[in-house]
């Protein structure tokens, strides 16, 4: 009662209407039951109601009490102070989750109640129904979408990423915290997941270079009819795992989303625990935090054969994820890489000839392994100081040369002369010594 008004629910306002036409006998209770859509015997306790205390009978008689499940003062108080100190600017869902790991069981709708009455939060803008143009896939592990997430997790300013994979089927996902979206990252995420679960069919990522390439093929690749292919991409074709490069970021939008719960969930823990570090936050990653939203958020698939793959058993994981590169052997049986030198020592059946091609094998861990035709090398490193290596001599600078002006005969020389003059058969004037008188033809 406000005043002298009423307060009746619209159906209470019908039974009251259907109640005074039986009291003006326009119809029975039968006919009144049936238009109020309820039973004879429910409609008979009514009308006593109605005739002993008018309308105010038929007003529900626990409105205005408090609910019987209703917290008390105390409880209430309680929960609002520990969201106010720790859990301030969480949701109502994931605050009364926290709440009931420390305690207090509070339904999530009863929280968000407190909250707007208090003035600690705002009803959200309800969002339009989500249009799904691609149906899930049918089977587990038949396509996991792979992608970074770039935030600033530990709230210092500074972004790292979040390697994150979910399975296209289940919604089921894994994620490891990363530096940056790198190549080993990728890798170590893969790795996590196929020893967890088996080899997937397909990978759906972006069109980063750390998966996919668009350079042009070398020589070699040309010759072997081969495609182009990252550090990743190589060790993906090596366990059987398609490759497909979405092209826009609403084609994956499975592990798009993923990023914001893990945005809202993993930033709110990483601040409640106080982790401050790359290698805290994959502690608790691991520690049960994914398997706790895989549980509350992941799907049965449509078809229970799972298309996960087994890793064979001559196949070494570790020998998968690797970086691996050319180089060529020396007349000495040594190698160079990364300005180091190997010598080359065994074993001797599979030992390569001079400038034959080795592969230099770089693994996560940071070992190194030398291959030749997919054979281990036994090598061992030089050290620099020990490496000799021939140097060209530098030629001395060149001296200004003076050239010297010819000398030039005086003109009484010999050389000056004619052959004729210069024969020792003429004398000095020219004219010869001791030869016999020419013969002239006198008349």
């Amino acid at each position: 009662m406000i005043g002298d008004a009423l307060m009746m629910s619209g159906k209470e306002r019908r039974v009251l209407v259907e109640l005074k036409l039986v009291k003006e006998r326009r119809q029975t209770l039968a006919e009144a039951a049936r238009r109020v859509s309820c039973c004879y015997r429910q409609m008979k306790r009514m009308w006593v109601r109605f005739r002993a205390m008018g309308a105010a009978g038929l007003v529900h008689r626990s409105r205005g009490k408090p609910s019987n499940r209703s917290k008390d003062a105390a409880f209430r108080s309680r929960c609002l102070a520990l969201y106010q100190e720790h859990l301030e600017g969480w949701g109502p869902t994931l605050a009364s989750e926290k709440l009931a790991k420390w305690g207090l069981e509070v339904d999530h709708e009863t929280l968000r109640g407190w909250l707007i009455e208090e003035g600690l939060w705002r009803r959200q803008r309800k969002r339009g129904p989500h249009r799904q143009w691609r149906p899930r896939k049918a089977h587990f592990g038949e396509l996991v979408q792979l992608d970074g997430s770039h935030h600033d997790w530990f709230g210092n300013g500074e972004h790292t990423c979040l390697m994150d994979m979910v399975d296209d089927a289940t919604g089921r996902t894994m994620s490891r915290m990363e530096k940056e979206e790198t190549t080993e990252g990728a890798m170590r995420i893969v790795w996590a997941w196929i020893e967890k679960h088996g080899i997937p069919r397909a990978l759906y990522v972006d069109r980063k270079t750390v998966y996919i390439t668009d350079r042009e093929p070398t020589v070699e690749e040309q010759l072997a009819d081969a495609v182009p292919l990252t550090a990743f991409g190589k060790a993906c074709a090596a366990l059987g795992i398609e490759i497909i490069p979405a092209s826009s970021a609403q084609a994956k939008g499975r592990v798009e989303r993923k990023h914001g719960v893990y945005q809202d969930r993993l930033v709110k823990e990483l601040r409640l625990l106080g982790v401050k570090s790359i290698r805290g936050a994959n502690e608790l990653l691991g520690d049960g935090f994914v398997e706790k939203l895989n549980e509350k958020f992941a799907k049965p698939p449509l078809s229970q054969e799972d298309y996960h793959r087994r890793v064979p058993k001559d196949v070494d994981l570790a020998a998968v994820f690797v970086f691996e590169e050319t180089r060529t052997v020396a007349n000495d049986w040594t190698v160079r890489y990364e300005n180091r030198f190997f010598q080359l020592t065994g074993p001797k059946p599979w030992l390569p000839r001079p400038k034959a091609k080795v592969v230099m094998q770089r693994r996560l861990d940071g070992s190194l392994h030398i291959l030749y035709r997919k054979h281990g090398l036994v090598f061992r490193e030089i050290p620099l100081e020990a490496r000799v290596i021939p140097r060209k001599a530098t030629p001395a600078p060149a001296t200004q040369v003076v050239r010297r002006q010819p000398s030039r005969p005086s003109a009484d020389h010999p050389w000056q002369r004619s052959f004729s003059r210069r024969s020792p058969l003429y004398g000095a004037r020219g004219k010869t010594q001791g030869a016999p008188a020419r013969a002239t033809n006198a008349p």
